[in-house]
């Protein structure tokens, strides 16, 4: 199904773009966009000095040619076991006879990750004409037909536009997972954080995408309403999440680097970010909120207080709810501690404190930089910078 396409844009290689979902983190990665198309929240970092652009589709499928040729290659040095030596390495190396090396280092990548899955990046690879993106699907699936998922980053305001037909044919051809940032389920918050979409627009994209048979993983972001609109920001995002019904609910706790629009707020006092124990606290009312679905709840990233806080709506809720029930129990010294465990990798769950020298570790790290319950999130917020 090639197309005459007019381009002026020469094919300068294999692209990876900056970011993918930490569940993708053995995905082959292939760029269809380059950056954001809306690029304007207030508090994300990323792509905010790049101009959006779209990727010729032959560069696009190029570079999965490249990943292909070099699995061939690849394969071939690999022992019966699917392993690589490093002198096998060397050798596929040198066998590679039109040398790319970041296509080459991706399917080196892939390769040792297991081959099942591929994400399609930018920020919104859904935004292309709806041929040239079947196009790009159906040419992995004809490179890769061993791929368990494909998965790509989309916008609700661009889901929103798609046809219910499109969105089936992106699923028939190997689409069959979303990730959509929905952040928050508040009109108010949503507008504040210059989302440049509504809560009833999130429900409308994430009813179309199960519509179509993909799996739906939306982000939440705790903390995004700041102390003004905790409560609200946790009770309309839940009674969003209740009306999607979403495979996969995603914590992302909110973190202000100085280099995004939200910090000049922050520092004009206009915003007040939430402590953990607000946080903690507006997690819980998300939680007590969720009803009547099936999603799992993932605590997936480096920022979130509880990493464990994760199970399947309803059976586990009362398990994570009392995960945060019990962070709030504590006095205000051990709550101290366990923030400053998690946050240095001391701690990835309340029952690490009951190891010594885990604990120990943790009680050190106070003493050693002066952390106390008056200040510990003002150097919680300066760690949680380090990982944005």
């Amino acid at each position: 199904m090639s197309r005459q396409r007019n381009t002026t844009e020469d094919y300068q290689g294999f692209e990876q773009g900056p970011i993918r979902p930490p569940s993708e983190a053995y995905s082959l990665l292939i760029r269809v966009t380059r950056n954001c198309p809306w690029n304007r929240c207030t508090f994300c970092p990323v792509y905010k000095e790049s101009r959006f652009s779209i990727r010729p589709v032959e560069h696009v499928k190029r570079d999965i040619d490249t990943v292909h040729r070099s699995l061939e290659i690849i394969q071939k040095v690999a022992d019966d076991h699917g392993s690589l030596s490093r002198t096998a390495v060397r050798e596929a190396v040198g066998n590679y006879e039109q040398p790319d090396p970041g296509g080459f280092n991706a399917a080196l990548s892939w390769f040792s990750g297991g081959m099942r899955s591929v994400f399609l990046q930018d920020a919104n690879s859904l935004i292309i004409k709806p041929l040239d993106l079947l196009e790009i699907l159906l040419h992995l699936k004809k490179r890769f037909p061993w791929v368990e998922r494909t998965t790509s980053y989309a916008r609700s305001h661009t889901i929103a536009r798609i046809k219910d037909r499109d969105l089936k044919n992106f699923k028939d051809a190997g689409l069959n997972r979303i990730h959509i940032g929905l952040e928050s389920g508040s009109d108010r918050v949503l507008k504040m954080a210059k989302k440049g979409v509504t809560k009833e627009t999130h429900i409308k994209a994430g009813l179309k995408i199960k519509k179509a048979g993909m799996e739906l993983s939306e982000y939440i972001m705790p903390g995004l309403g700041g102390k003004a609109y905790s409560g609200i920001h946790a009770r309309e995002t839940a009674d969003a999440l209740n009306r999607i019904n979403p495979d996969f609910i995603r914590l992302r706790t909110l973190a202000i680097p100085n280099s995004v629009e939200l910090y000049d707020d922050y520092a004009a006092g206009s915003f007040e970010k939430c402590t953990d124990l607000m946080m903690a606290k507006e997690i819980l009312i998300l939680l007590e909120s969720l009803n009547g679905i099936t999603s799992v709840v993932k605590s997936d990233h480096i920022l979130n207080l509880f990493q464990n806080l994760e199970g399947k709506l309803p059976r586990d809720k009362a398990r994570m709810l009392d995960i945060v029930h019990r962070f709030l129990a504590m006095d205000p010294d051990r709550q101290c501690v366990y923030q400053v465990g998690r946050r240095f990798g001391f701690f990835s769950r309340l029952r690490d404190m009951e190891n010594p020298r885990r604990l120990a570790k943790a009680e050190k790290a106070c003493r050693q930089f002066g952390i106390t319950p008056e200040n510990v999130d003002e150097v919680i917020d300066e760690l949680m910078k380090r990982f944005i």
